[in-house]
This record gives C-alpha cells, structure tokens and sequence, in this order.
C-alpha cells in the first residue's frame, strides 16, 4: 500500500569540531517550542497510523489478548516495615495501583488505603509517583508525582490519620525523600532545571516554606549525581555522589538531622562501592582490590581504606553484585558465568551455600527484606519459561516457601515452552551468550523468525525473564531471543569495561555475532531475524543497521539514542556529562573520532534498509525526541527500495512510554502488530 511520506524540511546546519564539518539538515527539530516541530511530529504520528489501519483490528485484538492474561483484581505480597504490614493492589478496571497498610497484630483491621494513585492520577494525561517514605512515627507519607513524564517530581506530604494533605510542596526533584528520626525534618535531592542533573541535597522542616529549606550538600562535578538514603538499621542518612565509575559517600545520623555531614571516604578514581551499616561497622562492596567487587567492612569511627577488614575477597570469575545482610547470617547476590546466584553465609561461619536452581537462563534477584532479626530471605525468581514467583527461603532449615505466582490467564502451560541457553563465538573469539525461548514444535517450522533483543551500556545486565505479553508471540510462530553482548555486566565486571568507551564497537559486533548465530546455526530461517532495543539498546540498533543492513528482516528501535556525537557535545541537554564516563568526552579527539564512526545517525547511507518501527517521548529526558525523528527523516532520505521507515512519538509521554499497566499494552501491540505483519500473519 503506497503511502505519502511525510516531508521534512531541510535546514542546513553545520557542526564543526576537531577540523571536521558535519552538516545536519535538521537540526532544527531540537526547537522544542517551535509550532512547525508539533506539526511534524502529529504528521509522522498519522503516517505511522496510516500504514497500522489495515491491521487496526488485530492490533486490538493483541491488546485485548494481552491484557486478557493479566490478573486485574491483583495484589502484592505484604511486607512488615517498622510495624506495620504494607501492600499494593490492583482492582479491575484501573490503570494505577491501591497502596495499602494495617498495624501489625492488629487482627480487628483489615488492610486500609493510604495511597490511592488513581483518584490521584484523574484529570493526567500521564502520572507517576516516586518512592513513598513513612515517617518514623507512621504519621506522615512523603513521595513525588510526575505529571509530565519528564521525571521532575513534585514532593508532598499525606497526613495518614487525617488523609489530608499538608501545605508543604517542593518542585524540581527526583521524587523521594529521607526521614530524619525526629519526624519534623527530611532530606531530599533537587535536579539542575535545565540538565536535570541531580546535584544538591536538602533538608526541610516540616512546616516552614521551600525557599527556607538548608542546602546540605551540593555536588560541583558536573560528570556525578547525588542521592541519599537510610541504612536498613535505620541508624544513619547516607548521601552519596557517583558518577560511572566512582563513588563518594557522606553520613549524617538519623537522630541528629541539623549535623553537619561527615565524609567517609574522599573520592578515588575508578573506585566504586557502596555503602551500608550495621552493628557498629560500616559495609563496602567495593572494587578497589580487584575489578569484580569483594566485601569489606570497618568500624564507624575508623573508615580510611587501610583499615578496612576483608569479609568476603573478590574473585576473577565472580561478579559480587549486592548483598542482604540479617542477624546471623549474609546473603550474596552473585554473577558467574552469566547467571546469577544466591549465596548464603552464616556470620559464625558454620554456613556458607548457594541456593540452587535448575533452568538453563533465569533471574533471581532480592525481594524486600526489612527484618534484621529474620532468618528468612525473600527473593524473586523468573524464567523465559517460569512466570515471576516470590520465595520466602528458611535459611536454617532450607525449607523454601512460594508466597506468590505471577497468574496467567487462559490456556498456558509452561510445559508447551523450551529455554535454551547458547554460545557464539566473537570476532575476537570471545565466547557470547545468548538466552533463546520458543513454543515447542518450532524447530519443525518450515519458517522460523526470531525476534533478537539486546542492549548492551551502562554495565547493565538483560537477565531472562518470563513476559506473559511475550506468548502473543512465542504462539504465533515466533522464539524470542536475548544476546548477553558486553556493554553490560552480563559476565562480570570486564564485560562491561570490554564495551564501554574505545572498545563500544564491541557492543554492536556482538549483537551481530549473535543474529549470525541463529541463522548459521539453523535456529532462525534466512530473512526472518528481527531486532530490537531500546534508548542506548536503540543505539545498538541504529549501529548494527548501518554494519549489517541485510540480515535483519526488520527492526524495532525503541527511543532511541542515535545522534551520539551532537548530543555528547552539548553539555546543555540533560544527562551529558554524566554520560563522559559511558561513551567519553568527545571535546577529546580520540573519542570524538570513535564516537562519529559509529553514531548511527552520522552514518546513515544509501542503503535497502530494513523495514524499521521508530517510537518516541516528546516529554523524554533521557533521549530528547528530536534524535529518534531526525534519525527517521536522514533515513529515509538514503533509504533505498520500499521498506517502510515509521516513527510514532508519544506526545503526552516520556522515557518509559505511557503511564497504566494496560494503556502500556497498546504500544506493544502496535509493535508486535509490526513483527507479525512482516511475517504476513494477521490473526
């Protein structure tokens, strides 16, 4: 069906740095405020909407299907927090969820709403609330509301016995907050208004206006972000600034909020840790002895590095990722050979296991554990084939309880469904993994498409998991497939350093690597490999399009990051500079120079692209809206041949798309509508 492209207009601009001149025509799109960028993007919008309306009813259809697996009158496993027991529902027919809380061996109460976030989100386009904080005394809720999807929150305070809301408001922050011990003061942090760095720290007293609030600490460093937080003791306020490969840390005691903070530790290069308390010592997980974090403690009042004592030394082939610490016993959140492991280990040393489990690629991750004195661990486990379950584990006996099982309506059976764990081999010979789940009989397919993800920065690692949208999918033919590329931590901490920086092609070669791998290795059918990712993940692939344009049968990248050289050089745009310790500084030449040979929207060519679904956040803060547009309009000023290049921007939304569990369920409907009718299926 021929269908008018949009046309944008040109207007030539040209960057210039290090002797070498890019023209950009459109960058002009960056004019948030101009009508002529509005116009434009409701046109892209109704283009993207003309190519769907053949195929409207089965994007309806998707949806309902997809929302028709999705428990509606749903809730989450209560957890005690300093007397109280607290819990979210769902209730059908609403988007935002019910936060509920009862006092603890009160049998006479049931469960009363403190937080009803739909009554609050009526009249929003879009609504999102930040971390919820109880004061001490179980008085007073302190959380944030975005109505922008921007990420700036609002703070406000609910009164819990009286449910009203106090006068105290704060604009411009992250959307959380810290109590100090007293109940009349908090601490929280405010982000710079134009970059959205979150850069100072303050403290309010409840009462008094904003603009009295004391500055507590600000963070100079335009590469580091500051937060703050409580140690699970509740004893100290930690305040803490980072960047991506370093860490500070200061501590204020919860009962004495107008002190002035005390420094742990001044700020090395490349040293990360993080920092928790308990029982007269202070806790680091921490990479200054080796690359893959160890765990070290020391005594409050004696913190200089030499005098920290090894809990648990570091090791090559183990990544030591977080820990839970109880009375008797710690818990080591661990990652080896790609997989992650629970540990447990008795502090008298009568004990030290790992629990295990028996998928080939999973997720387990810790759940709330806020009880010291317990010797039962809460944690998650999910599989490709295992929907989400909550375990509560009895660390002395070993007895392992289900508290809870993600329910999927209708006919599923997770019997019908095979994970694979599989191995290619890198250019360099490096060894990559990739997590593979199909519905059983796929391998008798006489077409069988995969559908690749990958996403590969910020050393963060894409652990399978179940997805019950996912079987809209898996049942119509398709596998799904998850490449662990470096870029992440998926293999330990060298995997991310081994894809960050001047070593970042590594990243997309491995994704390419991994789609040649299911094609050689007759798991995927010639001209049946999609791709998709996701902001950075959306990077990759815009980079994998531009090396190996030919073996993708069409891909869907999700706001993506594409224009990296521009917006790496404009310390205006939020998040910048804290991104130098990501992809480097490119006012450095060296830098500058890789980065340019590989931004995918410096090296769009003429080229058959494959067919390409572009979405987009007007309101994004993370990837502004104009790179993913621009990037659409370059694209198709080289495309060659027919292959459909669509770009749908969500104008009321950000990052993260739109806010309720079921409107979310529309992009993805639209998205796999797309697979599928490439794949020429319909129903």
């Amino acid at each position: 069906m021929e269908i008018a492209q949009p046309d944008c207009p040109k207007y030539p601009y040209v960057h210039q740095k290090h002797g070498i001149k890019r023209i950009d025509n459109y960058y002009w799109l960056n004019q948030r405020d101009n009508p002529m960028v509005l116009d434009y993007l409701k046109k892209e919008n109704e283009y993207t909407q003309e190519y769907f309306k053949e195929n409207q009813n089965f994007i309806d259809e998707l949806y309902e299907e997809m929302k028709n697996r999705i428990v509606e009158d749903d809730s989450s496993v209560p957890y005690l927090l300093n007397g109280f027991w607290y819990k979210s529902e769902y209730k059908s027919g609403k988007e935002y969820p019910f936060h509920l809380r009862k006092k603890a061996g009160d049998k006479a109460r049931d469960y009363e709403v403190f937080l009803d976030i739909n009554e609050l989100a009526d009249g929003y386009n879009y609504y999102n609330i930040g971390g919820k904080s109880v004061s001490p005394d179980n008085k007073l809720l302190l959380f944030g509301e975005d109505t922008l999807s921007r990420r700036i929150y609002k703070l406000r305070i609910k009164d819990l016995s009286t449910g009203e809301f106090l006068s105290d408001e704060i604009e411009n922050t992250t959307g959380s907050g810290v109590w100090s011990s007293d109940n009349q003061h908090f601490f929280y942090i405010r982000k710079d208004e134009q970059t959205l760095r979150s850069y100072q720290v303050w403290r309010h007293r409840l009462g008094t206006p904003a603009d009295e609030d004391v500055l507590v600490f600000e963070e100079l460093d335009p590469e580091f972000d500051c937060y703050v937080y409580k140690t699970k003791c509740r004893s100290y306020i930690i305040i803490g600034s980072a960047s991506s490969t370093c860490n500070e840390f200061r501590y204020i005691k919860t009962s004495e909020p107008e002190a002035v903070p005390q420094l742990f530790l001044p700020r090395v290069a490349k040293h990360e840790y993080s920092l928790t308390h308990y029982k007269g010592h202070f806790y680091m997980l921490s990479n200054h002895d080796e690359v893959n974090f160890g765990l070290y403690r020391c005594p409050v009042d004696a913190h200089e590095l030499g005098k920290w004592e090894t809990v648990v030394a570091p090791r090559q082939d183990t990544l030591l990722e977080s820990l839970e610490i109880f009375e008797d016993y710690l818990v080591l959140v661990e990652r080896k050979d790609g997989l992650t492991h629970l540990r447990v280990m008795a502090w008298d040393a009568s004990q030290d296991y790992y629990i295990p489990f028996n998928d080939p690629a999973y997720s387990v991750g810790l759940e709330i554990n806020t009880e010291f004195e317990s010797t039962v661990l809460r944690f998650t486990y999910t599989s490709l084939t295992t929907p989400t379950t909550i375990f509560a584990y009895n660390i002395e006996t070993g007895v392992q309880e289900t508290l809870k099982t993600q329910e999927v309506l209708g006919a599923f059976d997770a019997k019908e469904y095979k994970s694979e764990r599989l191995w290619f081999d890198a250019e360099d010979g490096t060894k990559v993994p990739v997590s593979l789940v199909y519905k059983k009989g796929f391998m008798d397919q006489d077409i069988r498409p995969i559908l690749l993800y990958g996403y590969g920065s910020y050393g963060i690692s894409m652990d399978p998991y179940f997805s019950s949208v996912r079987l809209s999918l898996l049942n119509r033919g398709f596998a799904f497939a998850i490449a662990h590329i470096r870029g992440g931590e998926d293999l330990g901490r060298p995997w991310y350093e081994n894809g960050k920086w001047l070593k970042k092609k590594n990243t997309f070669t491995d994704f390419i690597t991994c789609g040649k791998g299911l094609l050689s290795g007759g798991y995927c059918s010639e001209n049946h490999l999609y791709a998709m990712g996701g902001s950075a993940g959306g990077m990759l692939m815009g980079a994998v399009m531009n090396m190996e344009p030919k073996i993708w049968a069409g891909i869907i990248a999700q706001v993506p990051f594409v224009d990296v050289v521009t917006t790496m050089l404009d310390d205006s745009i939020p998040l910048t500079t804290g991104e130098y310790e990501e992809w480097g500084n490119p006012n450095d030449k060296s830098y500058f120079e890789y980065m340019l040979s590989y931004s995918p929207y410096d090296n769009v060519k003429d080229e058959a692209y494959p067919p390409l679904l572009i979405t987009s956040g007007y309101h994004d803060s993370q990837v502004q809206y104009w790179e993913p547009t621009k990037w659409a309009a370059k694209l198709r000023d080289h495309q060659k041949g027919t292959n459909p290049i669509l770009l749908f921007t969500h104008l009321e939304a950000g990052h993260s798309g739109v806010s309720g569990r079921f409107a979310q369920l529309r992009e993805i409907a639209m998205e796999y509508a797309f697979l599928l009718g490439l794949e020429g299926i319909s129903k």
